[in-house]
């Protein structure tokens, strides 16, 4: 067996990380372009006093906010889940025939002969029907099971981490707190892409270009609107 065998044998598969992923990514990507929105709207509307205290209050109220909705979101997914596993309990007690060859379909349409495909949905049932039915028919299975708890606090502290950046551009800041924070955004998006196209083994130079590129769309578009809202004087 060559090198490349025993590296594409030795591959780790991601899906188990799809829940915490999306949500940490989610979090630290929307951390670190509300804080920096935030602040550099303040200082286009020419408020630039307020730019710590925004910063600090954005962080927390984000935080929040985004483990509060991950956890509704992903509980609204694992009730689903719930639901379905009740519903096949029930199904499988009153129509196990009917269940049995449902899922001998299944293994029929995925191009098993018949009699092969009876034989595995006979084993299948004879060891845990219900596990089966959850898998080959829904799709459900543990690794990808939605984690709403997991899925709140990698939000809330992937938010806190990311909106942390732009802050302590202003902190450090002596004379010109608006360039450090863009700075500081910059690198940590940058740094944002790389980290999440490693983990989830996606091309780096495309994870980074699109997290870059939507960051400082954001950005721009609140610096705008404070400078619009800097020029009315309100």
């Amino acid at each position: 067996m060559g090198l490349e065998e025993v590296q594409i044998r030795n591959m780790e598969h991601r899906a188990n990380r799809a829940g915490w992923l999306r949500a940490a990514v989610l979090g630290s990507n929307d951390g670190l372009v509300s804080t920096a929105s935030l602040m550099i709207g303040i200082a286009a509307a020419n408020k630039s006093d307020f730019l710590i205290t925004a910063g600090l209050a954005g962080i927390a109220a984000g935080a929040m906010s985004m483990a509060v909705g991950e956890y509704v979101s992903v509980k609204s997914q694992n009730d689903i889940e719930t639901a379905d596993r009740e519903i096949e309990i029930k199904q499988l007690a009153t129509d196990p025939e009917g269940e049995f060859e449902e899922l001998v379909e299944i293994y029929m349409k995925r191009g098993l002969a018949r009699q092969l495909a009876t034989e595995v949905v006979t084993a299948l049932h004879k060891q845990d029907p219900l596990e089966a039915h959850l898998r080959d028919e829904l799709g459900h299975f543990d690794h990808t099971r939605a984690r709403p708890l997991q899925a709140g606090v990698a939000s809330a502290i992937a938010f806190t981490a990311g909106g942390v950046i732009p802050l302590l551009g202003a902190l450090i800041s002596k004379s010109d707190p608006v360039a450090l924070v863009l700075i500081f955004t910059a690198i940590g998006l940058v740094v944002a892409g790389f980290v999440s196209a490693k983990i989830a083994a996606s091309p780096i130079p495309k994870t980074i270009g699109r997290i870059f590129l939507g960051g400082v769309f954001g950005v721009v578009i609140t610096a705008g609107i404070g400078w619009l809202v800097g020029l009315t004087g309100i």
